[in-house]
């Protein structure tokens, strides 16, 4: 599936992506919002050059792509040269990040609701009791425990139009609407009042979960089995662009809404998250060298399958949409119906 135009408007002057003509090799484009695409290889003169490598050097990047796309939407229009209409072009995953890490339980009320719908047959308080505690429990959390960040697989990422193949193994898919940062500069042991700073841009991702094999049953003291859970070919739809950060006035403030089959499940603020993005980039950057290109996955509110005892079949089709981001369809497709 690739969009005719720009029916989701991102934030912003330009975004950028990876796109491919057809029989065309990929190709690193700049984005604007008149649905025009400029290949960024003959206009930054760089023959070899992908999306991942224009986070090498952000920070010099960064004014030609103003630039370029001033020109563009001058009185001239985006006509001629290397430019062409976002409707003649496929949308690919909009970077291919060498380290992709994930954050979980980091929105307050799906952590709540999750706590509240497993709590045991036996327990004496009332469901407002459970939410009550449960709560306290957040809040203390946010302020003085650590983010749950685990590590994914780049192999799992597709396209934002792509179709996603469920293996005939998982037993429970289910979708995870979630802001991706994407980093610029290298971050390594920063702290969260810095972290930004190492932020080029944001994107949409969509963490697909097996929860039938989220947790071993083999072995439950090992605990939790995100290789086999979350890292199946193509479980991460990510794009359809990356909008720089500078575009994006407060992370903390966006909308994540994600529809199955035209029905809202997901719609909730990134102000609900616990652990904000500054936090997220600093924990992480405490053990791992954050490179650019990599993602930071933030976590996904409250609405999963489980929650609505629907989970993900043959033909759905998951609309996912994040404010000043885009948006991104995905249809899925059993395995054994390919």
């Amino acid at each position: 599936m690739t969009p005719a135009a720009l029916s989701v408007p991102f934030a912003g002057p330009f975004a950028l992506g990876t796109f491919s003509a057809p029989d065309q090799a990929p190709f690193p484009g700049l984005v604007i919002p008149q649905g025009r695409v400029l290949n960024l290889r003959p206009a930054l003169d760089e023959p070899a050059l992908t999306t991942r490598g224009l986070f090498e050097h952000w920070d010099e990047r960064l004014p030609r792509l103003h630039s370029l796309a001033a020109a563009a939407t001058g009185t001239t229009g985006a006509t001629g040269g290397d430019w062409q209409p976002l409707g003649a072009l496929t949308v690919h995953a909009p970077v291919q990040p060498r380290q992709v890490l994930q954050c979980g339980a980091n929105y307050r009320r799906h952590v709540i609701d999750l706590e509240v719908a497993h709590r045991a047959p036996d327990d004496p308080r009332t469901v407002e009791q459970a939410r009550a505690e449960i709560a306290a429990v957040m809040d203390r959390r946010a302020a003085e425990d650590l983010p749950y960040v685990f590590i994914g697989l780049p192999s799992a990422i597709t396209g934002p139009y792509d179709d996603v193949e469920l293996p005939g193994w998982a037993e429970q898919p289910d979708w995870e609407l979630e802001l991706a940062v994407v980093i610029g500069r290298p971050a390594y042991r920063v702290p969260a009042a810095e972290a930004l700073d190492h932020v080029a841009g944001y994107t949409i991702a969509n963490d697909l979960t097996d929860r039938a094999t989220v947790f071993r049953r083999d072995m439950k003291a090992i605990g939790t089995d995100w290789l086999r859970s979350k890292n199946a070919p193509g479980f991460t739809p990510l794009g359809p662009w990356i909008v720089p950060a500078e575009s994006i006035a407060d992370p903390g403030d966006l909308r994540v809404t994600l529809k199955l089959n035209g029905d809202t499940m997901q719609d909730e603020s990134t102000k609900d998250m616990i652990f904000g993005v500054a936090r997220l980039v600093s924990y992480a950057s405490q053990a791992a060298r954050l490179l650019p290109g990599d993602l930071v996955l933030t976590g996904s509110p409250a609405g999963n399958g489980l929650h609505w005892g629907r989970l993900l079949r043959d033909g759905d089709v998951m609309d996912g949409t994040i404010t000043g981001l885009g948006a991104q369809r995905t249809r899925t497709v059993a395995e054994a119906t390919r």
